[in-house]
This record gives C-alpha cells, sequence and structure tokens, in this order.
C-alpha cells in the first residue's frame, strides 16, 4: 500500500459559539472556529462573486486547520495588501482559549494553508481581533494594523510586515473590563490618525485615538454611555454624503439590553446637523423617562478636532444582540446593518430615505418555539453572529446548534431566500455507525443529537440528512439495525430504538436513492407507507412520538381557554410547534437547520433496560437479530455484558459475564458466531453461540427459532498491560478467528485462534495510546487484511496484514493535515461498496469520510 491517494469525501464540523468566531474574505472564503480548529467553507462554490451564484453548488467544509490546543474564540482575516506579489497571498489571524495568537498564510494558487507565527504574549483567553481595513480606495502603509482583547483584561496592538507581527502597543482599559468587541478604523479619510473603539463586560464603550499609524500610541479620548448591559459587537463604517463633503465615520454597539446603538465620529468642532437639532423625538416614546443623552464627546489629535455624538437608537430585538455588521454598497454608498440576536432573528436595518430613522427591511429566523426561554433565563438560543458576502448579497448567521444558515438576496423577486447551508456536532463524536447496507452514516455526539448523513446525488456533495435523535443526555454509542432503525445508548441507564418516519425515507430516496419505488422494489415501497409521517419531541420529554403531517391548509388553533376541553385538546392536536405540514417535507434539496431540527426526528418505538449505570458501548449482530451492551462499571456485578433480542425486544438471560471493570467496545465476529468484548480491565473475552433454548410459540402457534446464546469461549486476562480501548474482527476467511485489540500501552495485538486457543500472532507499535481500530470488512485486491488505526494524538495509519502469517506487509500514515487535533474516537469502514471509505469520529467534534484509493503502480 505504497501508493495511495486520500480525498475528502466530507467534512462536519459545528461553529464554536461566539460573536467573533467567524469571517468571510474579500475572496469568498469563510473561515470559522470549530473546537479546536479552524474550519474553511465557500458557500459559493470556487467563486464567491454573485454572478456565479446560480451555477454554483452548496459546498461543505473544505479542510480543517489544527494547530489550536483549545476552543477558537476569534477569527479575521488581514485586509490584502496592494503591493506587488501580494495578491496571492491572504493572512488569516485566530484567536482561542489556550492565550495564542496564530497567523495563518492562505496561498490562492496552490490553496495550501500554513501558520507563519504563534503569538502568546496574552496571558488569558483572546475574545475579539480588529484589523484596520482600507477605506475609499486609499492604499495603507505596507504595515497592516490589528489590535486583540482578551481575558486577560487588555488589548494589544499589531503590526504586521506580510512575514511576522511585533506588539506595538498594551491598553489596559480603566474601568477594568474583559473586552469582547474592538473595532479598528482611520480617523479621518486622508491622514493618519486612527481610532479604536473597546467594549465589553461593562456598558460603556471607550473611544482611543492616535496620531500616527506607523508608530501607534492610542490614548483614552472619550467614553460613551447609554447601553444597560454588556456590550457584545462593534463595527465602523464610512457615510458618504451626497453633497460631497468629507465623510462620516458611524459605529454600530451591539448590547445584552437589546439595544443597537449608532453613534457619528465627525470632524471639527460643529455638531453634525442631526446632533445640533436634537434626536429623533419618537424615540422618548420607545424609552419613558429616558431621554438618550446627547452629548458631545471632544477628540483631538494631529492639530484636528472631532466630535462623538449618539445618533440612532434602534429597537426591534427581543432578545440579547450578539453582533451587528456594516455594508456599505460599492456603487450606491447605500448604508445597511445586519444584526443578530438570541430572539432568533437576523435583522436587516437602513435609514429611512425621506425621515432619517433607522428601520428594519428584512427580518429572517424562526419563530421560537421556547417562548419564555431567554438568554437571561439561561437558554443558549439565538443567532450568534452574522456575516456579509462581499458583494453584499448573500448573509449568513451561526445558530444555537453550530450550524449556519445562509440566504441569498433575489433581485427579480426582491427578496432573501434560504439556502443550503451546514452543520455539524458541537462536541466531541463518541459512536458512528453506517447503516448495515452502508447507504448512510449515522453519528452521535456529546452534543446530546444523533445525526444522518449522506451523499446527496444530484452533485455528489455530502450532508447532514436528518437528525432523528435529540436527546437530554450526552449520547456515546449507536448502532445500526438494518436499514431502517438504530440503537443508541447514553449517559443513561437504558438504550433506545428508533424507527425512520415516512418523510425522512422519501427524502432519502429523493436525494440520495436509498431505498426506491423501483419495479424490484414493490416491498420496500409498501413497507415506506406503513411508516408514521414524522416524529416530535413532547415538551419536557425524551422520547421521540410518531406524529402524522397535516395538510397545508389545515387550520391551526392556538386560542383556548380553561372551559372548554374540546378546543384544549384540539389546541395538544395541532399545536402550532408539534405540528408538520405535508409540504415541509417535500424537499427537492438536503434540509435546512429549522427543518432538520424540527422535522426529521425518529420515533421511538422500544426502551431496553437493565444496566445499572450509563450505558458505555453496545453493539448489534450483522443479521440484526441481537443486541449487545454495557455500562460503566467498577464491579464485577455491573460488567456484564446483556443480550436483547430483537424479535420482541426482551433480555437474553443470564447476562454474559468476564470483565470485572467497563466494558469499552463489543463487536460480532462477521458471521455472528461469536462476540468480542475489550474492556478496562486489561482483558479481552471471546463469546461462543451456541444453540439456545426454544422460545414459546408464535402467534399462530407455530415453533419459532431458539434464541441465540453465548457462552465463554476464552478470555485472556492480560491481553494488553494497560486498558484496552478497542477491538475489530477481520474479515471472515473460512474457519480462522482472527481480531486485533488496541489499548493504551500504544500497542495494537493481532489475535489468532490456534489448536492451542487463542494467541496473539503480531503486534504493531504506536507513537500514542491507540484509541480506535477497524478492518475494512472485505480483503484488498491482494487478498490482504487492511486495519486502521487511531490514535490518542489524532494520527490515523493503515496497516496492510498477510493473511497467512498476519505480519504487516506494509503501512502509511495519513498526512498530518488530514489528522485530527485531539483524540480519534471511533473509526468504520463503509461496509458493501466497491470503494474504501473511512468513516472518522474524532474528539475534536469532527466527523470526517476518506475516501482512500491504491494508486496502480
Amino acid at each position: 500500500m505504497d501508493g495511495q491517494t486520500i480525498q475528502i469525501e466530507y467534512l462536519s464540523v459545528g461553529a464554536n459559539r461566539h460573536t467573533a468566531v467567524a469571517d468571510w474574505s474579500q475572496d469568498g472564503l469563510i473561515a470559522f472556529g470549530a473546537d479546536s480548529n479552524i474550519a474553511l467553507w465557500r458557500p459559493h462554490g470556487a467563486d464567491g462573486h454573485s454572478k456565479n451564484k446560480q451555477d454554483s453548488q452548496p459546498k461543505g467544509v473544505a479542510s480543517l486547520l489544527s494547530g489550536h490546543t483549545d476552543f477558537v474564540k476569534a477569527i479575521k482575516f488581514l485586509p490584502k495588501s496592494e503591493s506587488e506579489g501580494d495578491e496571492q497571498k491572504t493572512y488569516l489571524l485566530s484567536g482561542a482559549d489556550d492565550h495564542c495568537l496564530r497567523i495563518w498564510e492562505l496561498s490562492s494558487d496552490s490553496g495550501a494553508v500554513k501558520c507563519i507565527q504563534t503569538l502568546t504574549e496574552h496571558t488569558a483567553a483572546i475574545n475579539c481581533i480588529a484589523t484596520l481595513y482600507e477605506q475609499q480606495g486609499k492604499r495603507s502603509s505596507a504595515t497592516a494594523i490589528f489590535a486583540t482583547g482578551a481575558a486577560d483584561a487588555s488589548i494589544r496592538i499589531w503590526a504586521f510586515d506580510g512575514k511576522e507581527a511585533r506588539l506595538l502597543q498594551t491598553i489596559n482599559p480603566k474601568p477594568k473590563f474583559f473586552p469582547l468587541a474592538i473595532a479598528l478604523s482611520r480617523l479621518d479619510g486622508d491622514g493618519e490618525a486612527l481610532v479604536l473603539a473597546a467594549a465589553g463586560t461593562r456598558d460603556i464603550v471607550q473611544v482611543f485615538v492616535t496620531e500616527s499609524i506607523t508608530s501607534p500610541e492610542f490614548q483614552l479620548q472619550a467614553t460613551l454611555t447609554g447601553h444597560e448591559g454588556w456590550i457584545r459587537s462593534l463595527d465602523f463604517t464610512w457615510e458618504k454624503k451626497n453633497d460631497g463633503a468629507d465623510p462620516d465615520l458611524l459605529l454600530a454597539s451591539a448590547s445584552q439590553d437589546k439595544y443597537i446603538r449608532l453613534w457619528r465620529l465627525h470632524q471639527g468642532k460643529e455638531l453634525p446637523a442631526a446632533a445640533a437639532n436634537g434626536a429623533d423625538p419618537s424615540l422618548g416614546a420607545y424609552l419613558p423617562g429616558k431621554s438618550p443623552s446627547n452629548k458631545a464627546h471632544r477628540l483631538k489629535t494631529s492639530g484636528k478636532d472631532f466630535t462623538v455624538t449618539f445618533e440612532a437608537l434602534l429597537l426591534g430585538h427581543d432578545d440579547w444582540i450578539y453582533s451587528a455588521k456594516w455594508y456599505t454598497g460599492p456603487d450606491t454608498g447605500r448604508l445597511q446593518l445586519l444584526s443578530t440576536s438570541a430572539d432568533n432573528t437576523l435583522a436587516l436595518w437602513e435609514a429611512d430615505p425621506s425621515s432619517g430613522i433607522w428601520v428594519t427591511n428584512v427580518r429572517l429566523g424562526e419563530i421560537s418555539r421556547e417562548k419564555g426561554a431567554t438568554t437571561a433565563t439561561g437558554s443558549t438560543g439565538g443567532f450568534w453572529t452574522g456575516l456579509w458576502s462581499p458583494d453584499g448579497t448573500s448573509v449568513t448567521c451561526l445558530g444555537r446548534t453550530g450550524s449556519w444558515r445562509v440566504w441569498d438576496y433575489k433581485k427579480e423577486e426582491d427578496q432573501w431566500t434560504p439556502r443550503v447551508g451546514i452543520s455539524g456536532h458541537t462536541r466531541a463524536v463518541t459512536g458512528i455507525a453506517w447503516a448495515k447496507n452502508g447507504e448512510y452514516l449515522l453519528s452521535t455526539s456529546s452534543d446530546q443529537t444523533t445525526r444522518l448523513h449522506g451523499s446527496w446525488k444530484q452533485n455528489n456533495t455530502w450532508h447532514e440528512m436528518a437528525r432523528p435523535q435529540i436527546h437530554g443526555y450526552d449520547l456515546n454509542c449507536i448502532d445500526s439495525l438494518g436499514s431502517s432503525q438504530f440503537v443508541s445508548g447514553a449517559d443513561e441507564k437504558l438504550m433506545r430504538v428508533f424507527d425512520e418516519p415516512k418523510a425522512v425515507a422519501k427524502l432519502l430516496n429523493r436525494l440520495c436513492r436509498i431505498g426506491g419505488d423501483d419495479d424490484n422494489n414493490n416491498s420496500s415501497s409498501t413497507a415506506i407507507e406503513a411508516m408514521p409521517d414524522a416524529a416530535n419531541m413532547p415538551v419536557l420529554g425524551l422520547s421521540n412520538k410518531a406524529i402524522e403531517a397535516i395538510d397545508d391548509d389545515a387550520e391551526i388553533n392556538n386560542t383556548t381557554t380553561s372551559a372548554n376541553p374540546d378546543m384544549m385538546m384540539d389546541r395538544e392536536a395541532l399545536n402550532p410547534g408539534m405540528t408538520v405540514r405535508k409540504s415541509a417535507l417535500e424537499i427537492d434539496h438536503p434540509p435546512l437547520e429549522d427543518s432538520l431540527s424540527r422535522h426529521t426526528l425518529w420515533p421511538e418505538t422500544e426502551k431496553l433496560y437493565g444496566h445499572g449505570y450509563e450505558i458505555s458501548c453496545l453493539a448489534v449482530s450483522h443479521a440484526g437479530d441481537l443486541v449487545a451492551s454495557a455500562c460503566k462499571a467498577s464491579s464485577v456485578n455491573h460488567a456484564v455484558i446483556r443480550l436483547f433480542e430483537t424479535r420482541k425486544w426482551t433480555e437474553v438471560r443470564p447476562p454474559l459475564t468476564a470483565h470485572s471493570l467497563t466494558a469499552t467496545r463489543l463487536r460480532f465476529s462477521p458471521d455472528d458466531r461469536h462476540l468480542l468484548s475489550v474492556g478496562r480491565d486489561r482483558q479481552w473475552a471471546v463469546f461462543e453461540r451456541e444453540r439456545g433454548t426454544k422460545e414459546e410459540g408464535g402467534e399462530d402457534g407455530q415453533e419459532l427459532p431458539p434464541l441465540p446464546s453465548y457462552k465463554l469461549l476464552q478470555a485472556n486476562p492480560k491481553g494488553h498491560t494497560r486498558m484496552i480501548l478497542d477491538a475489530a474482527w477481520a474479515p471472515s476467511t473460512g474457519s480462522s478467528l482472527v481480531f486485533a485489540t488496541a489499548g493504551r500501552d500504544k500497542t495494537v495485538k493481532i489475535w489468532r485462534r490456534e489448536e492451542v486457543g487463542i494467541s496473539c500472532i503480531a503486534t504493531i507499535m504506536e507513537t500514542h495510546p491507540v484509541t480506535a481500530i477497524d478492518f475494512l470488512p472485505r480483503p484488498n485486491k491482494d487478498g490482504q487484511f487492511v486495519l486502521a488505526v487511531g490514535t490518542e494524538a489524532g494520527k490515523i495509519s493503515i496497516h496492510s496484514l498477510d493473511p497467512t502469517s498476519l505480519t504487516v506487509s506494509s503501512n502509511f500514515t495519513l498526512q498530518p493535515e488530514l489528522c485530527l487535533a485531539k483524540p480519534v474516537l471511533q473509526l468504520a469502514w463503509r461496509p458493501h461498496i466497491d470503494t474504501s471509505e473511512l468513516a472518522i469520529a474524532g474528539d475534536d467534534s469532527s466527523l470526517r469520510v476518506y475516501r482512500i484509493a491504491e494508486n496502480d503502480s
């Protein structure tokens, strides 16, 4: 296997929930923090410009940059320099909880990305970054200026010359606060003066001014008051004047007090006309007894005078406002402001041409189903940040589930229409399982969701196609029970079985060509029609209930009184938050985020009880007739393996005993004749299937086949010198019994049944504890066994084993940029397809599918 090519089929990861976590470059590239990685994504394909939008197809995450060791909180692209030879280079700044600021160089030609510098001057998490953009076509100096704000209550000013950054100044705000938002701009159009606005965990905005861009020394010159909560976002823009006068600088500040305030920075000692005439009189009607202050703040630098005045108060959001971003039309100079809020809406603001009053022109988002669950009472809902595309014809926002929603502006219809965004897990991906026929991939995570991923055949891209389970506990393990059923285990003492609803089955058939209505599949069509329409989760419940979709013209009754119990029943039956319209399920594209979380749940059909603690692992037999499971245990009593048959969902007793501590992995052999278990007690155990006892007769009195049962064939209490974390069976080749175990002792051991019993035939040494392994379910074209190995350091390697000697004949390690930043938690080869596709679940919240092709040599 010396000649290998690795192709990224799918990268799925959710964004971190922070206001400054993402930026959209002038080249159409979005970078966002995803756990400790930086994800790169082009929403509009290879070109971010509007002329290609109708031709472009939705693309997923293109690559993940690893380097930070903790959550990435702040992302910002540096403005491009106009100097010769730099037009092919883009620079990206990233700050994280690891106190580090990293500078990345992106090559437009090769697509290569490398970290060129790591700055460690901050002593706490970096929350925000501001860069100096060129204004009005003026060329900036060769040195770019940027600022960083961190949880060490400091703001640091840096200069970057294209090779390295150097620290120019450290500002410690007085009174002390932790910066959550900073903004940087030129103060006048043709001078050297700069202005820096900073805000955060106080209700004030501090304005700093410096005379020189070459050697800035910022001084505090104004403190803007008026907000009544923490300030989450600041952004500067220039307002062009129709009369040809010098433009004014506008600052938007967004706060947790549910308001956005606009401030005008005007050159000269004279106040701008609006401020001199008094604020909009209608504002007083909204804030009884609180007339907005019209105090003018004076700034002075380089012999020039400036004033800062309150311009407008923007009212309309019902909850904390997380971000506010300006967009200026390059031709028209038309100003628009994009705001995102915890009230699950995204608003576009514009000044009314006649009155000058700022109003909401467009409101996008969703109607909250959880009325009363505001951020102030502990909800983490809403949209955390919003971004403009470079040409202003698209907007995107980050939701509480880590997913991105995108809207495009259609000029012909004069409206904003949603398009397919991206989604992913926001915590460690703890379990993955392919459908038994390999048609789709299931993943489960500590973010308390189970997700179904499939390939959209129309443009051959992968997407999240359904979210079958949204739970109240962290999910730990999952396995498929067939093409339309799965079982999952969580931090609770039971397992739950889910059946596919009709809506999802038809969606997968339409988009992924799974199942179908072809001539040879009448039974499949009949089975789909017998499924429930959809499912929902009752309030305060953990179990998804099957529901019927209603016609689009059915009325939903929202009014009810306790005196009319019939209307109460109607309301329960057609609760707007709990009903599904048939049209919402009949879509010709991957579901958008709102549909994923509301319309693609799977109904729960069974609960499997018996364990005393949190479920640690489970496995389903290849025939789908048995579920084996284990739970966290510190004693022999709880370290048992329980078997459940899937005809009547009863436990097959007695449970299997071998371990004294938690079993970490269970695997059925390819022919289901053996069950392999490994655990924290350093031992493995192999159980052999035996003919079970006869079951009671069926409904028609016919004799049912006996229940399967297993007995211990062999156990090795010293299989490894440290705990065993994973195990896998080699492809079935006749009567031989071959499996591998992986341990914290940095080894993978290959075992085979000989005449004297099962013994270790070969050992593969690794440099770090081995956390995940899996055998390709068939020999490769040379008849060799292919074993994928993942380690605690995130490294992934592929080994080819000679089927006779079981020694490694060749191996290779994936390139560092394809490996993970944190431990590999599970590996799973895709079954029943000709190509070799490997699914990887990571502790870094990422789910990946790589296609590994052998080159003909």
